[in-house]
């Protein structure tokens, strides 16, 4: 039975709720000091973990400080200071694409829109999201692998396309209340709501979730 769209979103507002008592502090766990260093760390952590592309951004940043440096960085010498987070030679493509085009076109600068930033090398909706959230403190859902598994577990979405999934998170949930859910779900999606083997029987959202593969309490 399909559910009501009242009986929904207030569903997700008790989740929300419910998450904001779990994950008070939720926010990146991207090591960053501006704007820059947050879309080139977001563009880095594609296919690897927050904490190996903290492990490698100190000593990038030190050699490229800014996007003006990254822009005339030998691509060889880049690809070294990355190569441990995967994917190597075509982050390295990105990231000096990126760094040219802001130093092109937006004085060195991140920009602060959608279109403006989706425009730039390596850089889609996911992570203009996270800058926009992140690093300018405007409403943004960034959907990652944890959200759109836990969108669909929890009935919050039920689409697989990211695009999609977020504008049902963004219908769902007051625009406060958006940069705050991204990161309440990646965190429980991380903490508890795993992938293969979820804690059902101890989830604090298990009352909330309508998924027919979640295991029963004790």
């Amino acid at each position: 039975m399909r559910e009501a769209k009242k009986k929904r979103r207030a569903r997700a507002g008790r989740i929300i709720a419910r998450l904001r008592e779990l994950y008070p502090e939720a926010a990146t766990e991207l090591s960053h000091r501006s704007p820059f260093e947050l879309v080139v760390a977001t563009i880095l952590s594609a296919q690897c973990t927050d904490v190996r592309v903290n492990q490698v951004t100190p000593a990038l940043f030190k050699a490229y400080p800014s996007a003006t440096e990254l822009a005339r960085a030998d691509q060889d010498r880049l690809v070294d200071l990355i190569r441990t987070t995967g994917f190597f030679h075509n982050k390295a493509k990105n990231l000096l694409g990126l760094a040219r085009a802001l130093h092109e076109r937006h004085g060195g600068e991140v920009p602060r829109t959608m279109d403006e930033l989706t425009a730039l090398p390596g850089v889609g909706r996911k992570t203009a999201n996270v800058v926009l959230g992140n690093a300018f403190g405007l409403p943004a859902i960034a959907v990652d692998t944890h959200v759109i598994r836990l969108s669909g577990r929890l009935g919050l979405s039920g689409s697989s396309d990211p695009a999609a999934i977020e504008l049902d998170l963004m219908a769902l949930a007051p625009r406060s209340d958006w940069t705050f859910l991204s990161h309440g779900l990646i965190l429980h999606g991380r903490r508890v709501c795993k992938a293969r083997k979820p804690s059902c029987s101890t989830c604090a959202l298990f009352l909330d979730c309508p998924w027919p593969g979640k295991s029963a309490r004790g």
